[in-house]
């Protein structure tokens, strides 16, 4: 006999549901925070937002933002959004406890094998945006390419590619 087919989640629950994971993922990580780095959601596409902070600059005679907070902002949008796609399936299903997670209870992040970080102009004192292209995911391993612009995303001032461990997951 069939089991009765379930009915679908209201789009405001499951809309929750990802907001607070992603919310999670990124108030979990201290230097996240300290840095001010926020992310914006469109169905499973992430954009990295750095608000621009007179603390995020290296250089105060160009003024220029510091070249290692640039680092930072394109390998936190890697390890973020290499996250949110592992995490997609669960967090659609409702397999994730999103309020578990944003209680403290955070799935083991990426960690960085190495990243290569190309400057291609100063940062400016202003908003930057950044977003992540996972080239290659598997069980293991991880190749991801992220490229940062402020005002105009024809024009980027950093890009880099990283390569990730991949935390192991249930089976």
């Amino acid at each position: 006999m069939k089991e009765p087919r379930r009915r679908p989640e209201p789009v405001q629950v499951i809309k929750q549901r990802r907001d607070t994971t992603l919310r999670a993922l990124v108030e979990g990580v201290p230097y996240i925070r300290y840095l001010g780095i926020e992310f914006e959601r469109k169905g499973d596409e992430l954009t990295g937002i750095l608000p621009f902070n007179e603390k995020l600059i290296g250089n105060p005679l160009l003024p220029a933002i510091h070249g290692g907070v640039t680092a930072a902002f394109l390998e936190v949008t890697a390890i973020i959004t290499l996250s949110w796609s592992y995490l997609w399936e669960d967090i659609e299903s409702g397999a994730i406890d999103a309020e578990r997670l944003a209680d403290g209870g955070l799935p083991r992040l990426p960690k960085t094998i190495d990243i290569s970080t190309d400057y291609l102009r100063s940062g400016l004192p202003r908003d930057a945006y950044a977003r992540a292209r996972i080239n290659r995911s598997g069980r293991r391993y991880a190749s991801v390419h992220v490229e940062a612009w402020q005002d105009n995303r024809a024009r980027l001032f950093a890009q880099a590619t990283g390569h990730f461990l991949m935390p192991l997951q249930r089976d």
